[in-house]
C-alpha cells in the first residue's frame, strides 16, 4: 500500500510489527516533493514511534484479522472461546491492559489477531454491571456531578451518582470506565 493511503487507525507492517497508525500528516513543501509523517502505536509492544516516507513510498499491509469470541475464565491468563469452533484459548493480562478491569464471564469480545497471534481485545463500547457495595446517598445531596464509589459485580470499583445503591444495574464505558446510566 501507498503511504499516502494511510489514515487514522490503518493498521500496517513495519520491521515485522504491525503498527496503527494515531496521526497523520501530508506534508507539502515548495521545492522538494510532498512527505507523510505518521505517529503510530506498536500494537504488541505499545511503544509510540514517530516516522516520516516519501510520498510515493510503499508500506507492507499487516495481516490482522478481527474474530467474535466469549470470554469464561481467569485462570494463569484469560481464557476465551471461539463460538464457531468451540476451541478455547489463552490470552494474558500484559496483552488484554486496563480492558481486564470489565471482563465478564460469557460477555462477547472480539479478539484481533496478527499472523493468527491475538493481539488485543475488544470490548463493547458499554456493558452492563450490577452494583455490589456502595455507600447510601444522603439527603441533601442533590448537587449535580456529585459522584461516590461503587463496587461492581465483577470486583471493579467506579464511580456513580449519589442515587445509585446496591443491586441497581448501571451501564459502564468501557473504554474510560465512567458511569454512562442506569440500565
Amino acid at each position: 500500500m501507498l503511504v499516502t493511503e494511510l489514515k487514522n487507525g490503518t493498521i500496517f507492517k513495519d520491521n515485522g510489527f504491525p503498527f496503527t497508525v494515531v496521526k497523520y500528516e501530508h506534508v507539502k513543501s515548495a521545492r522538494g516533493g510532498a512527505t507523510v509523517r505518521i505517529k503510530a502505536r506498536n500494537i504488541i509492544t505499545s511503544q509510540v514511534l514517530e516516522k516520516s516516507w516519501g510520498s510515493n513510498e510503499r508500506i507492507e499491509d499487516a495481516d490482522v484479522t478481527r474474530k467474535s469470541a466469549q470470554y469464561l475464565y481467569r485462570d494463569n491468563g484469560y481464557v476465551f472461546m471461539d463460538p464457531e469452533t468451540f476451541e478455547q484459548f489463552s490470552i494474558n493480562t500484559e496483552l488484554l491492559g486496563d480492558s481486564v478491569k470489565f471482563l465478564k464471564e460469557g460477555e462477547k469480545v472480539f479478539v484481533q489477531y496478527f499472523e493468527d497471534r491475538p493481539i488485543s481485545v475488544d470490548l463493547p463500547i458499554t456493558l452492563i454491571f450490577e452494583i455490589t457495595y456502595t455507600e447510601p446517598g444522603f439527603k441533601g445531596n442533590t448537587v449535580s456531578n456529585v459522584l461516590k464509589e461503587a463496587t461492581l459485580d465483577n470486583g471493579t470499583v467506579v464511580k456513580v451518582p449519589t442515587f445509585i445503591k446496591i443491586g441497581d444495574k448501571v451501564k459502564i464505558d468501557s473504554r474510560t470506565g465512567e458511569y454512562v446510566s442506569k440500565a
